[in-house]
């Protein structure tokens, strides 16, 4: 069942206002999606089931501190788009995407429960973590979501975080072990590659010509793996290809700026366009200069038996 998606309390009243719809909701920023945010839908979708209800999540975008604290605002993981879909794939049926202003920053934490969860999407029950702020200045904790759930009807449960080898699964630390390049390390918080979605981009041409021919990623993601080389696989066309993906700076080719390339393994086709996915697997190695292109390309030679070595062992 495809997630619904509502821009506004208005929107998702039209759809489940008469007669209302009741709803089993969690509240979050949710960038990333990972395990223990997982963890929490699948608590919503158990729940919602037994109270014949409305599987549901409550966001925002953009993320509250970049109109807060915009100077501390965090690097995100994903795109809004990415974090719907990880939603979707979770079974949630429903999403309410609240624009995140000066006004909504301002209401206070009774009003937000009684104008969000109680007048529009109806809870009968709401799941969070246990760090959940909301309302004015973060005023609003999880004591005061289940003082205001008693008063009116509906039930509060906090969901443990989960921990892995005695960290905790979260978007701060999934965000550090992928600017160290431990994608792996990400993959397992997340429960998935860490992906880098956008568009096809023309590069110069010199890897066609003098190296091997790859696609150039432009994304608009802020949390890239540090610069160095990858086993991957690229989505593209709805097609899905194993890869070996460089990001970096090209310093063989003297280059200015941070690139990411990946050459496909059994994919011919020219493309100058259309959208890109690329997913990281595991790090082969750092970038570093080298004396020409004919010494690259016997790397990168080397770098794509590396990295299909790394797919037939892990049988991914």
């Amino acid at each position: 069942m495809a997630l619904a998606v509502f821009r506004s309390a208005e929107e998702w009243s039209a759809k489940f206002g008469s007669p209302q719809q009741r709803s089993v909701v969690t509240i979050g920023n949710f960038d990333g999606v990972h395990l223990g945010h997982q963890e929490i839908l699948r608590s919503v979708l158990d729940r919602a089931r037994q109270m014949d209800s409305l599987s549901a999540v409550l966001t925002f975008y953009p993320h509250p501190a970049r109109v807060l604290r915009p100077a501390d605002a965090p690097a995100l993981l994903g795109t809004l788009e990415q974090r719907l879909a990880a939603i979707e794939a979770a079974g949630i049926q429903a999403a309410l995407v609240l624009r995140f202003d000066a006004e909504l920053a301002n209401v206070s934490p009774a009003d937000f429960v009684r104008r969000f969860l109680l007048d529009t999407m109806a809870a009968r029950a709401v799941l969070v973590g246990g760090n959940f702020r909301f309302g004015h200045r973060g005023a609003g904790d999880v004591r005061l979501l289940g003082e205001l759930g008693g008063r009116w009807g509906f039930q509060v449960e906090v969901v443990a975080p989960l921990v892995q080898e005695g960290v905790v699964v979260s978007s701060t630390a999934i965000r550090t072990a992928i600017r160290e390049g431990r994608v792996d390390a990400a993959r397992q918080m997340l429960g998935r590659p860490y992906a880098l979605a956008g568009e096809i981009r023309t590069g110069t041409g010199q890897g066609r010509k003098l190296v091997v021919p790859t696609l150039n990623l432009a994304t608009e993601q802020e949390v890239l793996p540090k610069n160095g080389v990858y086993a991957t696989e690229a989505v593209v066309e709805g097609k899905t290809y194993r890869a070996a993906t460089n990001v970096g700076m090209r310093p063989t080719f003297d280059g200015a700026r941070i690139t990411i390339e990946s050459h496909l393994f059994d994919f011919s086709d020219n493309l100058t366009s259309g959208k890109l996915e690329v997913k990281f697997w595991q790090r082969l190695r750092d970038e570093r200069k080298f004396s020409g292109p004919a010494e690259l390309r016997e790397q990168v030679l080397k770098d794509i038996d590396q990295a299909k070595g790394f797919f037939k062992e892990s049988k991914t």
